[in-house]
């Protein structure tokens, strides 16, 4: 049985400001999922826009 991976304090508050930067520009969130492996947090948002945030609550474009 696996364990489950939950995102940093840091990464929930990053999520939800990026959340919100990204709906106040009218683009739907498609994805926002963890990466068990990493922790890391991914948002697909539009149709090309990757967010990657990891555990300290640093974020950056991905491709």
């Amino acid at each position: 049985m696996k364990i489950p991976v939950y995102p940093t304090s840091e990464q929930k508050t990053t999520c939800f400001i990026l959340c919100q930067r990204i709906t106040s520009l009218f683009l739907p969130i498609f994805i926002v999922r963890i990466d068990e492996r990493t922790g890391n947090v991914y948002i697909l948002a539009g149709e090309e826009t990757g967010i990657l945030i990891t555990c300290d609550g640093k974020w950056r474009y991905e491709e």
